[in-house]
C-alpha cells in the first residue's frame, strides 16, 4: 500500500501506536527490518518509526493495509481530521459574517456566499494539507480569516470600498500613522497570521512542498497571463468599475481579491506605445487654445500652497443642532469674496496622497489606489520641478512620519528640493500625535523667512496634519461647540474646525503682511470621516449609505471642499467648482507662466470633469451629468468618455511608462520639462 502523502496525520509525532502495531503484525515479513527500518536513527523516544516515504508491502501480504490499527488510524486521522478542519472553516466563516453584518452592515450577497465559502474551504484545504496538524492549523486559519474578513469590512465602513490589491502593498503606512495599542494592533494584524502560518507549516514533509509548489505555480500563471484571468472572471462574475463594494458583495472577498489582483497586474504590465500616446494627445489637445512658447519669461512671485486636512463646511449638514458655526467669521468673509469656490477632490475621508498628486501634477486619479505608492515610478515635471526649473526653491512641510504614503520617494520624483517632516519640527503644541496648525505655520515661516528676505522665489507647500481622524484636542483647546446629534465624531470634528479655521486666519494675516504679492492657494483635501457607511451624512439625505446609490448631486457633495485663491494684491479669485487636478494649470496661469507644460493637458477641456474610480461627473454651468463607465450607450457621456480614456493612457505613459508624451510635447526635453539643463 501507499501511505497517503498529503495526509497531515501521518507524522512521526503521532506514529507511536501505529508503528508498534505494524511491527508486531509484520516483523516476520521483514527479516532486515531491525537494521534498515528500525535503526536508531528511525526511532522516536525508543519506539521504531518508519520513514515519511511510500512503503510498498510484499505481494504475499496483500491485505496488510486493512489491519485493525492502521485502518482505525487512517479513519480517525484523515476523515476525522479533514472533517474538523473544513467544518471549522464553515462555522468560523458563518460567525465572521454575522459579526460584520451586525456591527458594520457589511457582507457578501446571499448568492455570493456559497462561492465565497467554497473559496475559503479551498484555502483551508490547502493550508491543512501543508500543516503539522489540527493544533497548528486551527489558530492559523482562524486568525487569517478574521484579519481578511474584519479588515475588509472595516475599510468598507470607513472609506466606502473593499480591500484592494493596492491596500496590501501599502499596509505598512499604518505603522507610521498609529500609536499605542492601535499600532500594536496593526502590527499584530500582519505578524500574527504570518507567524502562525510559518509555525503551522510542516516544512520537513514532501506534502507541504507539493502544496507550496502548486500555489506558487498558480501565482506564476496569473502573473504570466493576468489579462486572461481578468477576462474569464469578468465573464462569469461581472465587474462594476464604479461600485467596488458591489463587486465584493457579488463575488465574495477571496474571488474579489483574485479578480482585482489580476486586473492590477494586467494594467501595470503594459505601458502605452507611441501610437497610443499620439492618439491620446490628439484627443486632449483638440480645442486647446494656442499658447506662445516663452522660455525666457519666468514667474518670480512666491507661491504658498496650503492643503488643509479634512477642512469642510460642516454646517451643510442639517439637523445637527450645532450650538454655533464652528468656522471663523473671518474665513467666511474671505470665502464669500472668493465666490464660495470649491475644489472637487478625488477622495473621501482619507487617502490625502491622491489629493496631493492631483494638485501637484495636474492629472486626475482614476483608480482606487494610492498613486504615490505604486503608480508614480518616474521623475516627472510636475509643479515642483517645473517651478524649480524657473529658479524657485521648492519646499514641502508635513509634520508626519516622512515615509508615510511613500512621500520621500514621491516628493523626490516630483522635484521638491527640501522635505521637512516630523523630525524637522519642534513638537511643542500637540493634539495627541498631531502638531497644531499654529505651531506648524510659525515654524514653517521661520524656515522660509531667510529665502523671502533674500528675494529667492519659493514654492512653499504646506500639508497640515491637525484635523486628522479622530479629531483630538489638547487641554489648551477646550470644546466650544456642542451638538444635539448622538454622533460623537461630529461634535469633535466641529470643535477641531473651530480651532483650525481660526489658526488659519491668523496665519493668513501674517503671511499676507510678509508677502503681499505672493500667490496663496488653500483648500480642504477631502470631507471628514464621521462614522461607518457615511454615517453623519446619511441622516438627512446628504449622501446615501453606499457609493453605488449616489446620484450626480451626491457625487458633487462627496467631493467638494472649500477653495480660496488669493492672487497677491488682486485679492481673492472666483473659480467656481474646480476639479482639483486643474489647479496646477491655473496656478501657472496666474503666475504668467506661458510655458506649455504637460499640466495643462487635462485642464484644457470644454467641460469640467471630476473622475472617480469607475465613473466621472460632468459639470456644466446649469447642470450635472454622472457618467458610469459601464453605461457605454449613453451619448451624453461619449465625449467625456473619450477624454477619460486619453487621460488614463497619458497617466500611464508619463508617470509609469516611457514618457513618450513628454518628448512629443517638448522635443529634446528631459524630465525638467523646460530643457535638459534647466
Amino acid at each position: 500500500m501507499w501511505l497517503i502523502i498529503l495526509d497531515p496525520g501521518m507524522r512521526r509525532d503521532d506514529d507511536t501506536g501505529i508503528n508498534q502495531g505494524f511491527h508486531r503484525q509484520h516483523r516476520h515479513a521483514f527479516p532486515y527490518s531491525k537494521s534498515r527500518f528500525f535503526s536508531a536513527r528511525n526511532t522516536y523516544n525508543g519506539v521504531p518509526c518508519y520513514p515519511a516515504v511510500p512503503i510498498v508491502m510484499p505481494p504475499e501480504y496483500p491485505d496488510t493495509a486493512s489491519t485493525t490499527a492502521p485502518r482505525r488510524f487512517r479513519h480517525t486521522t484523515r476523515t476525522g481530521g479533514w472533517t474538523i478542519a473544513l467544518g471549522f472553516v464553515v462555522l468560523w466563516y458563518a460567525l465572521l459574517q454575522g459579526i460584520t453584518v451586525i456591527s458594520l452592515d457589511v457582507a457578501p450577497s446571499p448568492a455570493a456566499m456559497p462561492r465565497d465559502l467554497l473559496m475559503n474551504l479551498l484555502l483551508g484545504a490547502a493550508l491543512y494539507s501543508m500543516s503539522r496538524g489540527l493544533a497548528w492549523y486551527l489558530p492559523a486559519m482562524g486568525v487569517l480569516m478574521a484579519v481578511l474578513q474584519l479588515g475588509n469590512a472595516g475599510k468598507i465602513a470607513v472609506l466606502g470600498g473593499p480591500v484592494m490589491p493596492d491596500d496590501l502593498l501599502t499596509v505598512s503606512n499604518l505603522y507610521f500613522l498609529l500609536e499605542g495599542w492601535q499600532w500594536l494592533g496593526a502590527v499584530a494584524m500582519v505578524a500574527v497570521p504570518l507567524g502562525l502560518l510559518l509555525l503551522m507549516t510542516a516544512w520537513h514533509t514532501l506534502r507541504a512542498w507539493l502544496v507550496i509548489s502548486t500555489l506558487l505555480a498558480a501565482g506564476l500563471a496569473v502573473t504570466a497571463a493576468p489579462g486572461a484571468v481578468v477576462h474569464t472572471l469578468d465573464q462569469h462574475l461581472g465587474t462594476i468599475v464604479w461600485n467596488q463594494r458591489g463587486n465584493f458583495e457579488n463575488r465574495g472577498l477571496l474571488l474579489h481579491l483574485l479578480q482585482e489582483g489580476a486586473r492590477y497586474l494586467d494594467r501595470a504590465g503594459s505601458p502605452p506605445d507611441p501610437a497610443e500616446v499620439e492618439q491620446a494627445l490628439a484627443v486632449l489637445q483638440a480645442g486647446q487654445r494656442a499658447r506662445p512658447v516663452s522660455p525666457d519669461v519666468q514667474p518670480q512671485r512666491n507661491v504658498h500652497l496650503i492643503l488643509l486636512e479634512s477642512f469642510w463646511d460642516v454646517t451643510l449638514l442639517e439637523n445637527t443642532g450645532l450650538s454655533q458655526d464652528p468656522i471663523d467669521p473671518e474665513f467666511r468673509a474671505l470665502w464669500d469674496a472668493a465666490g464660495h469656490s470649491r475644489i472637487l477632490s478625488p477622495v473621501f475621508g482619507g487617502y490625502t496622497a491622491n489629493a496631493e498628486f492631483e494638485v501637484l501634477c495636474g492629472f486626475p486619479v482614476t483608480e482606487d489606489a494610492v498613486f504615490f505608492e505604486g503608480w508614480l515610478r518616474r521623475d516627472v515635471p510636475c509643479l515642483p520641478r517645473h517651478l524649480g526649473a524657473a529658479g524657485y526653491r521648492t519646499l514641502v512641510s508635513h509634520p508626519n512620519v516622512a515615509a508615510f504614503w511613500n512621500r520621500v520617494n514621491a516628493y523626490d520624483r516630483l522635484g521638491f528640493d527640501t522635505y521637512w517632516s516630523i523630525t524637522d519640527f519642534v513638537l511643542d503644541d500637540m493634539n495627541r500625535e498631531f502638531l497644531s496648525d499654529v505651531s506648524l505655520y510659525r515654524q514653517v515661516m521661520e524656515k522660509v523667512d531667510p529665502l523671502l528676505e533674500a528675494g529667492t522665489p519659493v514654492f512653499n507647500y504646506i500639508l497640515t496634519y491637525f484635523g486628522h481622524l479622530d479629531y483630538p484636542l489638547n487641554e489648551q483647546r477646550p470644546g466650544q461647540v456642542t451638538s444635539i446629534s448622538d454622533n460623537g465624531l461630529l461634535e469633535r470634528y466641529a470643535n477641531t474646525l473651530f480651532y483650525k479655521s481660526r489658526e488659519l486666519m491668523a496665519f493668513l494675516k501674517e503671511l499676507r503682511r510678509r508677502d503681499p504679492d505672493g500667490l496663496i492657494v488653500l483648500f480642504g483635501d477631502h470631507l471628514p470621516f464621521l462614522g461607518p457607511n457615511f454615517a453623519g451624512f446619511t441622516d438627512n439625505g446628504f449622501l446615501a449609505d453606499k457609493r453605488g446609490d449616489f446620484d450626480a448631486v451626491m457625487v458633487q457633495r462627496l467631493t467638494s471642499t472649500p477653495l480660496v485663491i488669493i492672487d497677491g494684491q488682486r485679492g481673492p479669485q472666483v473659480t467656481g467648482d474646480l476639479p482639483l487636478y486643474q489647479l496646477p494649470a491655473l496656478i501657472l496661469q496666474l503666475l504668467g507662466d506661458e510655458h506649455p507644460g504637460f499640466m495643462e493637458l487635462a485642464a484644457n477641456h470644454r467641460m469640467r470633469i471630476r473622475p472617480l474610480p469607475g465613473m466621472h461627473l460632468q459639470l456644466y454651468a446649469d447642470r450635472l451629468k454622472l457618467c458610469r463607465d459601464d453605461a457605454a450607450t449613453d451619448p451624453a457621456c461619449a465625449a467625456s468618455r473619450d477624454w477619460m480614456k486619453a487621460v488614463i493612457t497619458l497617466t500611464r505613459d508619463i508617470f509609469g511608462g516611457e514618457q513618450y508624451a513628454l518628448t512629443a510635447r517638448s522635443p529634446g526635453a528631459g524630465p525638467q520639462g523646460r530643457n535638459p539643463g534647466g
